[in-house]
């Protein structure tokens, strides 16, 4: 391998652990403010002992986020200094403002709706976890749109080689970002109501903390459920029409087409053949992939035949396979949830030991399906890194060699490894001992989290 093949691994690593934290901290900041109102609605303590415990799961794991972030900011100036010298003057608005507005937003109330509920008082508490939301799901977008300029991008010049900014708000509200964002939000909220229902069918199947284990239970099923089907359509629907639109080489190579034509056939499985150029033992269905890119099945589907090779996504064969693992993993989730919630509303959710063990088991695979997206998002760019302007082997830094890159990709790995097993053991420890009285929580969760944020600040 070399140096540009060790600083896309040590990139696709370093960005693929950190992404399990911030996933659920988003999802988990919308789930806060639902379940904070259904407190302040029905005043009812047992949805505020609900709030309290996930609100130290959220700290714990936003603490154990922005630890594993910061390598990240330090590889666009070490290992990618002309992918920053190209488009800084683009993307460089919307990483500042992530940092400067919604991370210091987000950090702030999250101290208040911690620590301050006694402080704050009832309304008080729905107010700082408002903002919490509003914080985090703000970041999410400046981060989003970052990536979505890379995919798409929009509203720049060039001066002088490099790209400039030429107009903030239709680079802010580029179509791709907006959809992206959605899509991943959605998916987000995904993986944190499969946390929330896994640990209440925990404490169901334990016999512990029966009242907000129901709470939990319930909670993820429903919006589970919802938020699945949001991310089938609209989002994930639209997010395949704009690649479809801008970057049909990728769609070709994610279904596995390599010629072109109408009512192009979708592959449900098979496994594509690059050398021959076509996809064997496949189990497809006539036509749907032309009405699914463009909304008729007389549409035309580009194979990867009509394009120059050296315009094909780099791996294939994985792009592949990682877009259909995260296809079937939606679909498999949305079978899971609509069996559960049809449970619920019979009533025997809570005492089907079956559903109970699969809503337990299944909570990996969330967090599975997440890295499968962006894996195949990040992918299905190649051989770009900005799309059609800059190619990944133009981006890297010319005088970082690839000993060092391994030399560093070995610390974070050992480093990541540490906190990994350090957040696991915090996490297992806060689901057994359960949801406790809210000084106590407090107490709690400031002695856990304290070795965590000193090693951020340092």
């Amino acid at each position: 391998m070399d140096g540009i093949a060790w600083a896309r691994f040590q990139f696709a690593f370093t960005v693929t652990f950190h992404y399990l934290f911030p996933q659920l901290t988003m999802g988990l900041a919308l789930l806060l403010v639902l379940l904070k109102g259904l407190a302040l609605w029905k005043r009812d303590e047992r949805y505020n002992q609900t709030v309290r415990f996930w609100a130290r799961i959220f700290g714990i794991n936003f603490a154990l986020g922005v630890v594993t972030g910061i390598p990240l900011e330090f590889q666009f100036g070490t290992n990618w200094a002309k992918l920053s010298s190209f488009s800084g003057g683009v993307i460089g608005q919307t990483l500042a403002m992530e940092g400067v507005f919604a991370f210091f937003l987000e950090s702030t109330f999250l101290g208040l709706f911690l620590f301050g509920e006694r402080q704050l008082g009832p309304r008080g508490h729905f107010t700082a976890a408002l903002a919490l939301f509003l914080g985090s799901w703000l970041s999410g977008y400046f981060i989003i749109a970052s990536n979505a300029f890379l995919q798409h991008p929009v509203a720049y010049r060039m001066v002088d080689g490099s790209l400039q900014l030429a107009d903030f708000w239709t680079f802010l509200f580029n179509p791709w970002a907006l959809w992206q964002y959605a899509h991943n939000m959605c998916a987000s909220v995904v993986t944190a109501s499969f946390v929330l229902a896994s640990v209440g069918a925990v404490w169901i199947l334990m016999g512990k903390h029966a009242d907000v284990a129901r709470i939990c239970l319930r909670t993820g099923v429903v919006t589970g459920l919802v938020f699945t089907l949001f991310l089938l359509f609209p989002t994930g629907d639209q997010q395949g029409k704009l690649i479809a639109q801008h970057q049909r080489v990728t769609l070709a190579a994610m279904e596995g087409v390599f010629q072109s034509g109408p009512n192009a056939e979708l592959a449900i499985i098979g496994q594509p053949d690059v050398k021959k150029r076509q996809l064997e033992n496949p189990i497809v269905v006539p036509g749907v992939l032309s009405f699914l890119a463009y909304g008729t099945f007389g549409s035309t589907v580009y194979g990867l035949n009509d394009f120059p090779e050296d315009q094909w996504p780099d791996n294939v064969e994985l792009l592949y396979y990682v877009y259909h693992i995260m296809v079937g993993l939606g679909t498999i989730f949305l079978v899971i949830l609509a069996w559960a919630g049809w449970l619920l509303l019979r009533g025997k959710l809570e005492t089907s030991r079956p559903m109970l063990w699969i809503l337990l088991l299944a909570m990996p695979f969330p967090y599975i399906a997440t890295t499968a997206g962006w894996w195949t998002a990040e992918l299905g760019r190649q051989p770009w890194v900005v799309w059609g302007l800059l190619r990944t082997v133009d981006a890297a830094s010319p005088s970082v060699n690839a000993g060092n890159v391994v030399f560093t990709s070995l610390g974070f790995m050992g480093l990541y490894l540490v906190l990994g097993m350090l957040g696991f053991y915090l996490a297992v420890r806060e689901v057994e001992r359960g949801p406790v009285p809210s000084e106590e929580a407090n107490r709690e969760l400031h002695s856990s989290i304290r070795p965590t944020t000193a090693a951020s600040t340092e």
